[in-house]
């Protein structure tokens, strides 16, 4: 295991005097509950998202931290309102639904598309050639962090809207479409859920606090 800096190995002597909590989530780190809203972690050599305490994430925020092994997730939410993509473009893609969300795994070197559906997220073969001509045209996504910020895609009624989020509200969107979807085409309670998930983001892009509040 990597050595902990010293800083953290002091807060978690403080923490193991505090007195049991009632159950509940807790940080996969330091196992302080947590609240409802807190942040997260990714653990670069499990390839799995770890809830975080604040003192945890401040921890492993800067670069490099813990020899790279863990990477804090960001809280950047944009949404590209000049984004622009034709049904032409979407098709070449290889996405068979309307939703998607793409980041650059920096273990294999290469973007990676994933499609939400009941049973999970779904690796699509993405086209290269066909994302680069769309990160070429907007130059915001160039900006994109590896491994803790994805681009998430909605295709709907022949437009597309394209927001960059952290890759863990990309990964909360697959569980709610995993635990809602009915039939083919979804049924009434996750369309409703799932237009509830975008009008948070396009909240949080335009710097208004959503009415659950933020971590």
């Amino acid at each position: 295991m990597d050595r902990m800096p010293g800083d953290f190995a002091s807060l978690q002597r403080l923490l193991r005097k505090a007195p049991p909590a009632a159950p509940g989530e807790r940080c996969d780190y330091c196992a302080v509950p947590l609240a409802p809203e807190h942040g997260h972690l990714i653990d670069m050599q499990g390839r799995r998202i770890m809830c975080s305490c604040r003192p945890c994430y401040l921890v492993f925020e800067p670069q490099g931290a813990a020899q790279g092994r863990y990477k804090a997730v960001p809280t950047r939410y944009a949404e590209l309102t000049e984004f622009a993509l034709d049904e032409a473009g979407w098709d070449r893609l290889q996405i068979p639904i309307g939703l998607a969300f793409f980041f650059f795994n920096s273990a294999e070197a290469r973007t990676i598309a994933l499609y939400p559906g009941p049973a999970g997220a779904t690796e699509s073969q993405l086209d290269l050639a066909a994302w680069s001509e769309i990160t070429a045209e907007n130059a915001l996504l160039a900006t994109l962090e590896p491994d803790v910020e994805a681009v998430l895609l909605l295709r709907r009624d022949a437009a597309t809207r394209c927001f960059i989020v952290p890759i863990d509200a990309a990964y909360k969107l697959v569980g709610i479409i995993r635990t809602s979807w009915k039939g083919f085409d979804g049924g009434t309670e996750a369309w409703e859920k799932i237009d509830a998930y975008f009008a948070e983001l396009q909240q949080r892009s335009a710097g208004r606090e959503p009415a659950r509040g933020r971590w």
